[in-house]
Formats: C-alpha cells, sequence, structure tokens
C-alpha cells in the first residue's frame, strides 16, 4: 500500500465516525417520536398515512404481531413487484419497448429486492423498463431497508426494555424509517451524484457515432435517484449491468468515495444508536471496535495480494501494476480492492471491479465478508441484528468458561436465547452449503458455468453465499438466468432473510419480558479489549468450523495452483 492508499483508508474511517456518530442521534429522535425539523415538514403527511391506513400511532405489539405485519407487508410488495416485472411490456415509461420477463427471472428479481439483496440475473439496461427500475425496483430498494430497520429497532427495544410484551408498532417504524431517513438523505446524495456526472433523465437509448466511424448505443435513464437509495439502502442493484464500475452510476474519484462512505453511513449509525437506547455508549463503541477490526483486516489483506498479483506476470517481468485486469482503471487496485471490502462487508453487493477476476485470496476477503454472517457494519439493521446473535453466543459462552451465569446488559441469557440464536446461524449455513452441493453435482447447475476446476466451484459457492447473506454481488462467468438457478437463489435469498428476521423478533420479545438486573463487578464486561477480543474470535471460529472445507475446494486450492503457474 502506497502513502496515498493509507490516507485514503484513514480518511474513510475518520468521516465514517464524523458522519453515522451524530446520524444516531437523529435516528434516536426519529423513532422515538420526538420532534425535530423534518418532523414540522413532514408531520401532517405521516399523520395522514396513519390515518388511510388505519394506523394508531402510539399502539404497540408483541413480537409475534410484529413479525406478522412484517411478513404481510413483505409478501404484498413482492406480489407487486412481481406484478410489474411480468407485466412491463403493457406499462408507460418503456422508451424501449422491452418485453415481460420470464417467470423464473421475475421470481428471482422480485424475491431479490424484496429481501435487500439485489442479486441481478439479468442486465438492467438491456432488460427492464424505467418503470419497472422506478415502481418494482427502486420502490423495494426503500421499503426493504426500511423493513431491515424496523427489525433492528425492534430487537433493540427487547434489549433496552424490562417487563414487557412489546417491542413497537411495524407500520410506524415503516413510515419513519422512509419518510425521515431514506427519502431525504437518498434526496441529497442523489443530488451530489447528478452534480458528478451521474445521469438522471427518461430518455430513451442514444445512438452515436464512434470515432472509427461505427455505431454505438447508450444507454439513460433515471440513474442518480436509483444509485441514491441502492448505497444507501445497502441494496447494490444497478441500473447499468457493471454497477458502479459504468461511468454513468459512478463517474468520478470522489464519487466513489463517497458512495463507499454511504454503504457503512446508516449501519455504523446503528451501532451508536444501540448505546443510546441502552445508555451502554461503551458497549456500542466496543461492537463498533470489532466491526472495525475485522473490515481493516479485510483491506489490508485483500490489497496486499492484490498489489503482489499473480507470480506469472512476475516471471515475465511485468509489476503489480499488471494486475489490473477486472479492476476499476480509473480509481485504481486500492480503490478497487477497498470497494470489494466494504461492499460485502455491508451486505450491499454494488461492484466497482470485478470479484471474479481478483486474485484467489482477494476474492477469498469477499467470501469470508460474507460467510462471517454479513455482521460487520452489514446492512442497514440487519448487520446489527446479526452481530447481536453473536453477542449472545459470546455472552453465553463467557458466562460457561467463568461459571457465571450468563448476563447480556443486565438480562439473563437462557437456552430460548441460546437456542434461536444457533438455529438462525445453522439455517444459512446449511442453506449455503446444501444448495451448493446440488449446484456442482446437477447438470443444471454445471451446465451455467464458464470456468471449470476451482474457479468454477468458487463462482458456485459465491452465487449462494451472496444470496443467503442477502449481498448479492457475484463472480462472472456464471449464466443465472436460468430456472434452475434463478429458482434456488431465490428460495436461498428468502431464507437468509426472513429465517434470521423471526429468531431474532422472538429473541426481542423474550428479552423485552425479562426484568434487568443490576449490572455489578461478577457480571462479565460487554465493554473493553477482552469483550471485542471474544467477539471476533466467536465470529470467526463459528465461520472456520462451518466453512473451510468448502473454501479450501475453492480459493484456497486455486492459489497453490496459482502459484504453481497452472491454468485451465
Amino acid at each position: 500500500m502506497t502513502g496515498s492508499d493509507w490516507l485514503q483508508l484513514l480518511l474513510f474511517s475518520l468521516l465514517l465516525v464524523a458522519f453515522s456518530y451524530p446520524l444516531a442521534g437523529y435516528l434516536d429522535n426519529v423513532f422515538s417520536g420526538q420532534n425535530f425539523f423534518l418532523k414540522k415538514i413532514f408531520g401532517p403527511l405521516e399523520r395522514l398515512i396513519y390515518k388511510l391506513l388505519g394506523i394508531h400511532e402510539t399502539e404497540e405489539t408483541s413480537w409475534n404481531k410484529y413479525a406478522f405485519d412484517l411478513l404481510a407487508f413483505s409478501a404484498a410488495s413482492f406480489g407487486l413487484t412481481f406484478l410489474v416485472l411480468r407485466f412491463q411490456h403493457w406499462l408507460p415509461l418503456n422508451p424501449q419497448n422491452m418485453g415481460e420477463l420470464s417467470w423464473h427471472l421475475a421470481f428471482n428479481t422480485a424475491t431479490s429486492f424484496l429481501t435487500n439483496t439485489n442479486w441481478q440475473s439479468y442486465g438492467g439496461e438491456s432488460t427492464l423498463s424505467y418503470f419497472s427500475q422506478m415502481v418494482g425496483l427502486t420502490f423495494q430498494n426503500f421499503v426493504s431497508a426500511a423493513v431491515g430497520m424496523s427489525a433492528c429497532l425492534a430487537v433493540l427495544r427487547g434489549i433496552s426494555r424490562k417487563e414487557t410484551k412489546n417491542i413497537g408498532n411495524f407500520w410506524v417504524d415503516l413510515v419513519r424509517g422512509n419518510l425521515y431517513i431514506l427519502l431525504p438523505l437518498s434526496f441529497v446524495f442523489a443530488i451530489f451524484l447528478m452534480s458528478q456526472g451521474v445521469i438522471q433523465n427518461f430518455l430513451p437509448t442514444v445512438e452515436v457515432t464512434t470515432l472509427e466511424g461505427g455505431k454505438q448505443l447508450i444507454a439513460q435513464g433515471p440513474v442518480a435517484s436509483q444509485v441514491a437509495i441502492k448505497m444507501l439502502g445497502t441494496n447494490g442493484g444497478g441500473f447499468f449491468n457493471a454497477n458502479a464500475a459504468h461511468p454513468y452510476e459512478n463517474p468520478t474519484g470522489l464519487s466513489n468515495f463517497v458512495q463507499m462512505l454511504s454503504i457503512f453511513l446508516i449501519p455504523s449509525a446503528f451501532v451508536f444508536l444501540l448505546g443510546r437506547m441502552t445508555n451502554h455508549k461503551k458497549h456500542a463503541w466496543s461492537i463498533w471496535a470489532g466491526m472495525f477490526v475485522l473490515f481493516a483486516a479485510g483491506v489490508l489483506v485483500c490489497s496486499h495480494f492484490e498489489a503482489v498479483g499473480n507470480p506469472l506476470f512476475s516471471n515475465l517481468g511485468l509489476n503489480s501494476v499488471s494486475n489490473m485486469e477486472g479492476k476499476e482503471t480509473r480509481f485504481g487496485t486500492f480503490a478497487s480492492c477497498l470497494f470489494a471490502t466494504v461492499t460485502t462487508d455491508a451486505s450491499c453487493g454494488a461492484v466497482n471491479a470485478m470479484h471474479d477476476s481478483l486474485t484467489p485470496m482477494g476474492g477469498l476477503v469477499t467470501f469470508v465478508n460474507m460467510l462471517l454472517g454479513e455482521v460487520v457494519f452489514g446492512g442497514v439493521g440487519a448487520g446489527l441484528y446479526g452481530m447481536i446473535l453473536y453477542i449472545i453466543l459470546t455472552v453465553f459462552l463467557a458466562g460457561l468458561m467463568v461459571g457465571r451465569t450468563p448476563e447480556y446488559l443486565g438480562k439473563r441469557i437462557e437456552s430460548l436465547e441460546v437456542k434461536l440464536s444457533s438455529l438462525a446461524i445453522i439455517l444459512t449455513s446449511f442453506t449455503i452449503l446444501l444448495f451448493t452441493a446440488l449446484g456442482a453435482v446437477l447438470p443444471q447447475g454445471i451446465s451455467s458455468l464458464s470456468n471449470p476446476g476451482a474457479h468454477g466451484f468458487s463462482e458456485i459457492f459465491y452465487a449462494y453465499t451472496s444470496a443467503t447473506q442477502n449481498n448479492g454481488s457475484a463472480f462472472g462467468g456464471l449464466n443465472a438466468n436460468t430456472p434452475f438457478w434463478n429458482s434456488t437463489l431465490a428460495i436461498a435469498m428468502f431464507v437468509g432473510r426472513f429465517f434470521m428476521i423471526i429468531p431474532m423478533l422472538a429473541i426481542a420479545g423474550s428479552l423485552a419480558a425479562k426484568k434487568t438486573r443490576p449490572i455489578s463487578d461478577a457480571s462479565f464486561p460487554v465493554h473493553g479489549a477482552l469483550f471485542v477480543t471474544l467477539l471476533i474470535g466467536i465470529i470467526v471460529i463459528v465461520g472456520a468450523l462451518t466453512y473451510i472445507p468448502a473454501l479450501s475446494l475453492g480459493p484456497v486450492v486455486e492459489q497453490f495452483q496459482m502459484l504453481r503457474n497452472q491454468s485451465y
């Protein structure tokens, strides 16, 4: 890493804290119903929405009702998106006359954007109309992010409250998350993106004459509005097939840096929100420190191996500058590694370089980021409630080691919380490994590969990892637009999203009903270096025990083959 690389990483880290810490205070004001500037502007609209939907703003529900409302809304929004995609050829704002999507592609895409995954088995500019992009997908970008935020808020209320069965009102959380957080931030961010050169129009595809005299079609569309929410909502779905490597989505070095920062912004703020709601700010800083250590480690490892490059090039007298295949040449190797680490840490999936072109160890970093559970900041809301699963396991195991009753912020951790946490982790890992095995042996899976050997296995493993962990990024070389791949990936996305949310809401209900004990010297501290070390250790050990065999068949063996100058 050069001096400018270190400076970029330092600046990124400092600005992340500088923006996300005060944002946590704003989130607290929004979701606690306090008065603030935007409340005066959008308050009448908020109350009108409640009146039209028959929602009582002050009425709260148990975790069962909260989960039911969340699932009911998700089912309805899935149906809307599916129908828009299937019948886009009859709908307006379709200047390119795009046809309808096949049932399996519509099913996959609707599930993908519903679950905040944004896996794309299609090229956006060549498949979807402007109406589908805006009404189908951009709508889901907002509401799926708000659903994740709402679920996390319910969990935080369960931790902070005592002797109650209520953990909030899903509809109120959903409305406030969109009205006061996602919409205003996206509006400001979209204006900034347009100032950098991101397009925002409804023009049809433009045909131009190149310098060589040839003809080229240049896609147009409402890009800035979708890019803003795809980053802030950790969605990741690109308007264009090239995603953030396309100059219309990511035109400058400043836009690239700010887009990376925006991915981490809300997930980082939710960590500090936990400290405010529980009145344990040291605990929040400890969680943030654990996340940052894992993030920094990923950046350093990925950038090191990409700088070293392929030894075959070195033997030919070429230096690491030649290792630019698949990288973003405008921003350099380090910025590509930083973006790849951020997007796979944060359950976003947006890319400004092709992960398929990373060295085996660089690609391994993107694997590990997702396989750890997408808890290194993670998706909006989803990253923190995923991390709380590991905190519960850490507190439980620490209590066993020292012979004390495990407690978390004054609440006893019992078998129910441990079982539910383990269930969520096991279900996601089982889904990843089961579908990877099927994809690697069934003709329907293998027939979509364009690369043999270890790299082909990595493509399969990465696809189901990305889908189940609701990331959405992909290795290249895999034709996923088939009935087999679209259907199995959609199932994996659904399991990864809702089979994590439901156990977490059940844990929230259990914790909310408990009494709070005074924290004493006998309690295991959930802040400080010891807690951070144990938390990181539990996350890494659980991930290693679960996935090392599969990783050994993919990027690990490919690294050894590369060192022997072996290719296919």
